[in-house]
């Protein structure tokens, strides 16, 4: 009993915290484009190699 008195506080603060995070980086514009990121990776920006 003594053990879900301690650990059900540290789970809800973490829990809030994460989902604070969340937020944070959702007001911060972190997703705000999902598929550039994904579509960059496919674009080839080196020319040809010149001898």
């Amino acid at each position: 009993m003594t053990g879900v008195a301690i650990l059900l506080p540290i789970a809800l603060v973490m829990g809030l915290c994460g989902l604070g995070c969340f937020f944070w980086a959702l007001k911060r514009g972190q997703f705000d484009d999902l598929e550039g990121a994904a579509n960059r990776i496919l674009i080839d920006d080196d020319g040809p190699v010149q001898p």
